[in-house]
């Protein structure tokens, strides 16, 4: 009898013994499963934040700039000197008029940043219909655009489940610059393309992470066409920081 009773006994520890084991196991298991789906959500979901952002970014960028944009800005920036037998020894910007035409198209470039940031969509200095892709009411919000969670699935799925908002916040100054390219032009002429570039940080805001991405965008602005050969040396590059508070 009694080793019937000690017989059960033991039966009855490896039982729970194999119990606690494989609970063990499965809690592992679950853990790891929530881990790595954790991080595959966030890689998806991060990504497809950027490319919105970088997107929007861009186009506010450009945008901005197109409205100032003017015909006269290769004659107002650029200083040409020729020597006495008409050949041009230096092309390099006007300090005056450079830093003028900077310090306003970055102080309208984070002025609509700002406003898409704040939700304050009124406040938008953009050419008419610049934003007829979005829907003016998430950006009201502050809103980018929504990810549905189904994305991460990579499935037909993709559209469904809760949609998740995207933010932007400007991360800094907006740091702006002139950069230009001289190029043989037919004889004895030279072609000057003249691109503005701009510098932005950002962060991508999502209910629970968020990153800062760094956004370069170079638009060209004005070209110019001048007679004499190209000298060896011109000035490539002037820049501008952004003088609004935060």
């Amino acid at each position: 009898m009694r080793m019937l009773l000690k017989n059960k006994k033991r039966k009855k520890s490896k039982v729970i013994n194999t119990i606690i084991v494989i609970f063990i196991f499965l809690v592992l298991f679950i853990i790891i499963f929530i881990n790595y789906y954790s991080n595959k959500s966030r890689d998806v979901l991060m990504a497809y934040a950027e490319a919105e952002t970088r997107k929007l970014t861009v186009l506010v960028i450009n945008k901005a700039i197109t409205k100032q944009m003017s015909d006269s800005w290769a004659d107002d920036i650029f200083d040409i000197v020729y020597n006495d037998k008409g050949e041009i020894v230096l092309i390099d910007f006007n300090s005056k008029n450079s830093s003028k035409i900077l310090s306003t198209m970055t102080s309208l470039i984070e002025l609509n940043l700002r406003a898409i940031e704040e939700g304050k969509i009124d406040m938008l200095e953009l050419p008419l219909n610049s934003l007829d892709a979005y829907d003016m009411d998430l950006l009201d919000k502050g809103i980018i655009t929504y990810i549905p969670f189904g994305m991460v699935t990579g499935s037909i799925l993709y559209n469904l489940g809760p949609k998740i908002p995207v933010k932007l916040s400007l991360v800094g100054d907006v740091v702006t610059g002139f950069s230009t390219d001289v190029t043989e032009y037919g004889i004895n002429n030279a072609l000057i393309k003249l691109m503005i570039d701009v510098k932005v940080d950002t962060r991508i805001i999502l209910p629970i992470i968020s990153e800062e991405i760094n956004i370069d965008a170079s638009i060209p602005i004005a070209m110019k066409v001048v007679q004499g050969k190209i000298p060896d040396y011109y000035m490539n590059g002037f820049s501008s920081r952004s003088n609004i508070s935060n």
